[in-house]
């Protein structure tokens, strides 16, 4: 009988990470509609541009991470998102507070680098 631990392992990590970004994201998501938007501006974009951005990094992609589809190209935007929240918004703060950015950091490179497991849709493709 072959155990699924590393795929119940993966779920976790995905369910947990994603969950846990959603609670950021959901609230910029909300912010589109709640007036005026400020919002931090790194690359010179225009900061509705950035914040959209910043919406499919912490949003749209952990949606589809969660859920398990084309779960390495979806965790790239938030990787992105990651990395320029801690090396560049948070680039002169220390630890403690680029600590949330770099552990969701961590986290998406780990989901990247192992895939969703068999318990999402990917894996049901594969069966």
């Amino acid at each position: 009988m072959k155990r699924n631990f590393p795929d119940i392992g993966l779920l976790v990590l995905r369910v947990g990470f994603c969950v846990m970004m959603l609670t950021h994201g959901i609230p910029k998501f909300q912010s589109l509609f709640l007036g005026p938007i400020k919002f931090a501006d790194p690359f010179g974009l225009g900061q509705t541009i950035s914040l959209s951005l910043a919406i499919i990094g912490e949003a749209v992609a952990p949606l589809l991470v969660l859920i398990g589809f084309k779960t390495k190209w979806t965790a790239i935007p938030t990787i992105i998102t990651m990395l320029v929240a801690a090396f560049i918004i948070h680039a002169n703060d220390p630890i403690g507070v680029k600590e949330k950015a770099l552990l969701f950091l961590i986290g998406f490179i780990a989901i990247f680098l192992m895939g969703p497991g068999k318990f999402s849709i990917d894996g049901f493709k594969k069966q």
